[in-house]
């Protein structure tokens, strides 16, 4: 945990439209990321509905995770990728994270996780997006817990930036 009493994660996988891109912040309930939590469930707003992240109705997953869609809802079948194959994904890599000890199971009473998931509205194959979102949040869970990347990996990246929706040339 870092001085500002949360963690930051990253996670990425997949390709196409199934791909999945997690955002996963971890910390402190009693912190700024406890005000943030409930603020974002408490503000709706239209096409982003934030809502906690179950292993199954009646079993929110621990530590209480909040799903934030970073697309908005883009029709029924969108939405039912979204808060199913999506969400199901979300709870498992948090499971995963868990047992790997990435979060600290000791430690679920005192934390918060807000996950902001990436559904493409063009993704089709429910399984993948449950796959793909379940390793991109174990991974972002990973890297919140190391404090991965490193500076000076991302200092070494400088002349390889790219994601799979945009490669720059190569600067002269």
């Amino acid at each position: 945990m870092t001085a500002a009493g949360f963690a930051v994660g990253e996670g990425f996988e997949g390709e196409g439209a199934e791909a999945a891109h997690v955002n996963l912040l971890v910390g402190d309930r009693s912190g700024p990321l406890g005000a943030a939590f409930a603020t974002a469930l408490a503000s709706p707003s239209a096409g982003h509905t934030p809502f906690l992240v179950v292993a199954r109705p009646g079993l929110a997953v621990q530590p209480p995770t909040l799903f934030v869609n970073k697309a908005p809802i883009a029709g029924e079948d969108h939405a039912r990728l979204t808060w199913g194959a999506a969400q199901t994904g979300v709870a498992a890599g948090i499971v995963d994270a868990l047992g790997a000890g990435s979060i600290d199971p000791s430690a679920t009473g005192s934390l918060l996780v807000i996950a902001a998931v990436w559904v493409d509205p063009a993704a089709t194959v429910a399984l993948a997006v449950h796959e793909n979102n379940r390793r991109a949040t174990r991974d972002a869970a990973a890297r919140a817990a190391t404090g991965e990347p490193a500076v000076d990996d991302v200092l070494r990246s400088a002349g390889d930036i790219w994601n799979p929706f945009f490669t720059p040339p190569a600067a002269p």
